[in-house]
C-alpha cells in the first residue's frame, strides 16, 4: 500500500524536467559558450605559468633557466591555444546556434586571455629581464590591458562591414605583445614596439576577418608556433633562431597589414575622386 503522504519519486523527476524545461534561453550555455570558457581558462593558466614558472623563481634567486623558458613557452602556447578556442567558437556560433548572453562571455574571456595574459607578461618581462626598468614595463603593460579594454567595448557598440575588423584585432594584438618580447630586443625598442601594437588595437585600421582561407592559414601558422615554442623550451638545435625567426615574421605580419589597408584606402578614396568628377563632366 502506497503511503498518500510520502511523494512518489517519479513526481520529483517530472518537476525537475519541467524546471530544465523552464531555465531561461540565457542560463543554458551552447557548445560556442563552452569553447569561449576553454578560451578563459587558457588565459587564467597562461598567467599561471608566468607567475610560477618564471616570476617566482626570479623573486626567490632560482638559477633554473630552463624552467622558466618553459614556462615562458607554455604561458605562449596556452594563449595559442586560447585563440584557437577563440576561432572556433565563432565558427562553431555561425553553424549552431549560440546562446544569448555568448557575445559577452566572447568578450570577458578575450579580456582575460589576449588583455591580461599578454599584459601580465609585459610585467614580468620588465621584472627579470637585465635592461628593463619595472615601473616603465608596468605602465606598457597597463596600455597593453586599456588598449584590449577599449578595442572590445568598441567592437560591442561598432557595426560595421562584414568581413572586417576595425583596429588590430586582439588575440593577433596579444601574439604580436608577445614576440616581441621573445624576441630579446633591447628595452626601449620593445618598449615602443608594445606601444605601437597598442595603438593598432584601438586604430581604425580595418583587418580581415578569419574566415574560409584565411581561418585556415591563421590556425597552420598557430600549429607552426606551437611547434617553434616546443623547439624552444626544450633546447632542440637551431630551437632559438627558429623562435626568433617565428617571432620577427609575426611582428612584420602586424606591421604590413595596416600598410596594405591604408593603401587600399587610398586606391579608394582616388577612385571615388574619379568617378566624381567622371559625374560632374559628362
Amino acid at each position: 500500500m502506497i503511503d498518500p503522504d510520502t511523494p512518489a519519486g517519479w513526481v520529483a523527476e517530472a518537476e525537475e524536467e519541467d524546471e530544465a524545461e523552464d531555465m531561461p534561453l540565457s542560463m543554458r550555455l551552447s557548445i560556442a559558450d563552452t569553447l569561449t570558457l576553454g578560451n578563459a581558462t587558457c588565459g587564467f593558466m597562461a598567467v599561471y605559468f608566468t607567475t610560477t614558472g618564471i616570476l617566482i623563481p626570479h623573486l626567490t634567486g632560482s638559477e633554473e633557466t630552463g624552467m622558466a623558458r618553459h614556462s615562458a613557452a607554455t604561458a605562449v602556447i596556452l594563449m595559442l591555444c586560447a585563440a584557437v578556442f577563440d576561432l572556433f567558437d565563432g565558427l562553431v556560433a555561425r553553424k549552431l546556434r549560440s546562446s544569448p548572453m555568448g557575445a559577452e562571455l566572447d568578450n570577458l574571456s578575450d579580456l582575460i586571455s589576449f588583455g591580461l595574459a599578454p599584459a601580465y607578461f609585459v610585467l614580468v618581462y620588465g621584472m627579470v629581464a637585465d635592461d628593463a626598468h619595472q615601473r616603465v614595463s608596468a605602465l606598457a603593460a597597463i596600455v597593453v590591458l586599456l588598449a584590449v579594454v577599449l578595442r572590445l567595448a568598441r567592437f560591442s557598440c561598432v557595426t560595421l562591414k562584414d568581413g572586417m575588423f576595425q583596429g588590430m584585432p586582439s588575440p593577433f594584438g596579444a601574439l604580436t605583445v608577445v614576440s616581441i618580447v621573445l624576441l630579446e630586443l633591447p628595452f626601449v625598442p620593445t618598449l615602443l614596439a608594445i606601444i605601437g601594437v597598442a595603438w593598432l588595437m584601438v586604430s581604425r585600421v580595418e583587418y580581415p576577418k578569419p574566415r574560409g582561407v584565411l581561418a585556415v592559414a591563421m590556425l597552420s601558422w598557430i600549429v607552426a608556433a606551437m611547434g617553434l615554442l616546443a623547439a624552444w623550451a626544450f633546447d632542440a638545435p637551431g630551437g632559438q633562431l627558429l623562435l626568433q625567426t617565428g617571432c620577427a615574421l609575426q611582428v612584420v605580419t602586424g606591421a604590413v597589414i595596416p600598410l596594405f589597408a591604408t593603401a587600399r584606402r587610398v586606391n579608394t578614396f582616388r577612385d571615388n575622386r574619379r568617378e566624381a568628377r567622371a559625374a560632374q563632366h559628362p
